[in-house]
């Protein structure tokens, strides 16, 4: 097919893909927590002031050997690049439109929200803890679910001692909420 209707750049690499993390569903703000906040700026802080100067100096540098075709230092010095442009861009959106809520300051209540600390125990009996954070901050290893994910979107505006049911990928399942908490998650 002719590369005039393909939208790749001639190293395959498309500079628009923006596959990093989840979108924002359209309508919503980037909901984040302090540290998911803190996490994401030290990110472009570091690529901005540390990691992109020393790649545009081995660009420099590798530019003045001669042959660019031939030049790996050269070529992959610029993949390198692109790929911190592409990354940085991506952190500057997604910090413009964050909004940073800090689950310490919510009042006492038993009811689920953004940045609360859900304890559920399912039908087998098995307990488990989830704390609702932002898409990018999202770790279930470690149970921190997005706000936009089917388990938070069920858990969202429930109350402690609901039931609530959600499409898992291994079919419905029902949990019971247990207990929600406002605690510090770092």
């Amino acid at each position: 097919m002719n590369k005039a209707f393909v939208r790749e750049s001639a190293d395959g690499v498309d500079d628009d893909d923006e596959i990093e993390s989840a979108p924002i569903p359209a309508g919503s703000k980037n909901y984040l927590t302090p540290a998911g906040h803190t996490r994401l700026l030290a990110e472009l802080n570091h690529l901005l002031r540390v990691e992109r100067p020393e790649v545009v100096n081995v660009v420099h540098w590798a530019a003045g050997n001669g042959d660019r075709s031939e030049n790996g230092d050269y070529i992959y010095g610029k993949k390198r690049l692109r790929e911190i442009d592409r990354r940085i861009r991506f952190l500057s959106k997604r910090l413009e439109n964050a909004e940073v809520v800090d689950p310490l300051l919510r009042e006492s209540t038993s009811r689920v929200f953004f940045g609360a600390t859900v304890t559920v125990v399912d039908e087998s009996g098995a307990e488990a803890v989830y704390s609702i954070v932002g898409i990018d901050e999202a770790n279930p290893g470690i149970g921190r679910i997005s706000w936009v994910s089917p388990l938070a979107r069920a858990l969202l505006k429930a109350d402690a001692g609901d039931v609530v049911r959600f499409q898992a990928p291994g079919g419905l399942r029902e949990l019971e909420i247990l207990s929600v908490e406002y605690t510090s998650l770092d």
